[in-house]
């Protein structure tokens, strides 16, 4: 079993067995449809934008409102690195309106937390509905959870898909970082410390769930963020023989990125 870099990376296709990376209070008694009805809009795409490209918008993963509602949350990996030079993209949010329109916001890298592959956004323009992180040190083995994101990219269309996961396992891991001559202090220190808890789940999940919320069923708190998913093969048998386990980062590090970034 190997971890590789980011998804859509364009690395080796051929593996045995490898990992592709991949807040509303609600009533204690509301069901997952409700749940889903009073935040799917808080859930975004994160990509690039270049007006010269074909297709100018390219999806490279999932996000989602945290804080004030003007920050998103999503995998480091979903970042590009090439941010900032003449001929990069531009890294935008789409979010959707209550039309059901998707609407195109500029935003700005605030913190890539590598060790932990996460990473905050701020955005341009009008707030969204800010998403509740809750305490992943409550999670335990075999509770019922969800999760949404853009699955398989566009494949699908650009809509908003919840899954329904259970927690397997929670396991320790150590992510191995995206670009490894890029090492921050932070990540450097973050390899120091060795491993982390890490939420296994038994859930069918896709390239394009990357940085989605992990949430609780009747309270839609986040308690995690999805991260990875399991391929036997190569990468395109993700889609045709999904192997059912996919990870998420606990939200004790969401909450950690957020005090160091009020």
């Amino acid at each position: 079993m190997k971890m590789l870099p980011p998804l859509f990376s364009g690395l080796a296709r051929r593996m045995a067995c490898m990992l592709v990376l991949l807040g509303f209070a609600w009533p204690a008694h509301a069901n997952l449809s409700d749940t889903i009805a009073r935040f799917k809009g808080s859930v975004v795409m994160v990509g690039t934008f270049k007006a010269t490209a074909n297709p100018r918008f390219t999806l490279r993963g999932t996000g989602f409102f945290v804080g004030k509602g003007d920050q998103v949350v999503t995998n480091a990996h979903v970042v590009p690195d090439d941010l900032g030079l003449s001929e990069a993209p531009a890294l935008v949010v789409q979010v959707q309106a209550a039309s059901g329109e998707w609407q195109m916001r500029s935003a700005r890298l605030v913190e890539k937390a590598i060790e932990h592959d996460l990473a905050l956004l701020r955005i341009e323009g009008p707030t969204g509905a800010a998403m509740p992180v809750g305490d992943s040190g409550r999670v335990r083995e075999g509770d019922s959870l969800a999760f949404m994101g853009f699955p398989i990219g566009g494949v699908l269309g650009f809509s908003v898909v919840t899954h329904r996961a259970t927690v397997s396992s929670i396991t320790v891991a150590a992510l191995p970082s995206p670009n490894a001559d890029r090492l921050g202090a932070r990540a450097i220190r973050g390899l120091r410390n060795g491993t982390f808890s890490i939420f296994q789940l038994d859930a069918t999940a896709y390239p394009g769930n990357s940085g989605g919320p992990l949430f609780h069923l009747d309270t839609g708190e986040i308690v995690g963020v999805m991260n990875m998913v399991l391929i036997k093969g190569t990468r395109e048998s993700a889609l045709s023989q999904p192997s059912g386990i996919a990870y998420a980062i606990p939200s004790e590090h969401v909450k950690a990125l957020l005090d160091r970034n009020p």
